[in-house]
């Protein structure tokens, strides 16, 4: 019952349920509906396992959008598991459904690997990104791979595509806009809490936006080593956080 409570009904979810009535698509809508409700499940029951707390759970026409309450520097494989929970879940419907639905199928999850924000493509991405780069990098280098995708959507002359890039568009501009939000809070977690990582990175010199997640950091500059710690309070003291 909890995780019912938690669910929420996007506006356009509204939108395109009324445009399946008028044309006589409303079966078609039901099936679709369930087809995202199960995609969300594999997400939800995953992210259990590792005990993640979920904030809320957005429908839209396309697909469905879970949203954690959780840290930045949580392990990066439990986020890649919960990630790809949703799709390989949805896979499973291909056993059961019939034409057009087995289409439909296809349609919303090759969709949904799509790395553009805040589908699941853009997640998978943006992990394998912090594999290479730092949490700063991969975060820009993801907002650009965004961008780039949905310009090759333009010029679109459906209507409920053109909604569906209007939202896309909306999300990815809010992870720009947010952009040093995310990372202050990456730093301020690293700063405040106790993450056990077992790789190391050493870093020359003091600069924070080069730290990786899952890594501890050793930063040496002037002859000699600092902990993450010592130049992350540094850094805070300066801001006049502390």
């Amino acid at each position: 019952m909890k995780i019912i409570s938690k669910i929420k009904i996007h506006p356009f979810f509204y939108l395109f349920s009324i445009i399946c009535i008028v044309t006589g698509y409303f079966k078609n809508f039901i099936i679709i509906s369930f087809i995202i409700l199960f995609h969300e499940l594999g997400h939800i029951l995953v992210s259990q396992l590792f005990h993640w707390k979920i904030e809320k759970i957005v429908l839209l026409p396309f697909g469905g959008i879970t949203i954690f309450h959780e840290f930045l520097n949580r392990p990066m494989k439990e986020e890649f598991f919960i990630a790809v929970a949703g799709p390989i879940f949805q896979t499973f419907l291909f056993l059961f459904l019939k034409h057009p639905f087995y289409e439909y199928n296809l349609y919303i999850l090759l969709f949904n690997l799509l790395p553009i924000f805040p589908l699941d493509g853009s997640k998978i991405f943006n992990l394998f990104l912090n594999q290479l780069f730092s949490f700063k990098k991969s975060h820009i280098y993801s907002i650009i791979l965004s961008i780039i995708m949905l310009s090759f959507f333009l010029f679109q002359k459906n209507l409920m595509i053109i909604l569906i890039l209007f939202f896309l568009g909306i999300k990815t501009f809010k992870e720009l806009k947010d952009h040093k939000l995310l990372i202050h809070k990456f730093l301020l977690e690293r700063f405040l809490y106790c993450f056990s990582f077992r790789k190391t990175k050493i870093i020359q010199g003091d600069d924070t936006t080069m730290m990786k997640r899952d890594h501890k950091h050793l930063f040496y500059f002037a002859h000699s080593y600092h902990t993450e710690q010592e130049i992350l309070r540094r850094m805070f003291d300066k801001k006049g956080f502390l």
